[in-house]
């Protein structure tokens, strides 16, 4: 089975929409432990929208928290006690895409980071940075967490207007692989998404 861990340099950096256009090209099963932030539907629903994939490929959370912060607060204002050892990866028939929740180092609980999940997986994450200022920052610095924490990166994919220099900067300091960049699309649908993403990424980069 191909799995592939999919998190973000910050929050909002195009991670889910990645995510969406991943699991659409590998033609397989998508899940986010936590959801945390339900007043605008989950990122569940927008991967299952996005992707065009069956509800019953788009995996149900262990925990959907009602407001939009860190997991660890989030949990707390809705007086539920996360217990890290239920966030085993589920076992599927096909490829799965496991999305992460802001940057790899946002707190899961007091005293677990995104990143320490990660590491206990032992899954080859993909990095999705934006392209806007700050990046370089963001990016290198996603990497060193996730190297001190033994976890194996796949490369990185950019998701924005083309920036060559800080994109090749991040690849160059990092000694990460760039996968390819998905531009901005203004409505991204299940078409424009497959386009898009066959367009600028080499799918075999994502089966090893």
């Amino acid at each position: 089975m191909t799995a592939v861990l999919v998190c973000g340099t910050d929050t909002d950096v195009g991670k889910t929409v990645f995510a969406a256009a991943l699991v659409q090209a590998l033609d397989g099963c998508y899940w986010k432990p936590i959801q945390a932030g339900t007043a605008d539907g989950t990122d569940r629903m927008r991967v299952a929208e996005l992707s065009g994939l069956g509800r019953e490929r788009v995996l149900a959370e262990v925990y959907c928290l009602t407001t939009p912060c860190s997991p660890h607060r989030a949990a707390e204002l809705d007086g539920v006690s996360i217990d890290v050892d239920r966030m085993v990866p589920p076992t599927v028939d096909r490829p799965i895409v496991i999305e992460g929740a802001g940057g790899v180092l946002v707190p899961v609980t007091r005293d677990c980071l995104y990143a320490d999940l990660f590491s206990r997986w032992k899954i080859p994450a993909v990095i999705v940075a934006r392209t806007a200022l700050g990046t370089i920052n963001h990016s290198l610095m996603t990497i060193e967490a996730l190297r001190a924490r033994e976890v194996t990166i796949t490369g990185i994919a950019f998701v924005g207007d083309p920036q060559p220099d800080s994109e090749a900067t991040i690849c160059e300091i990092g000694k990460i692989k760039r996968l390819g960049r998905l531009p901005r699309l203004p409505k991204p649908n299940t078409s424009s998404l497959r386009e898009a993403f066959a367009a600028n990424f080499d799918l075999a980069d994502f089966r090893a």
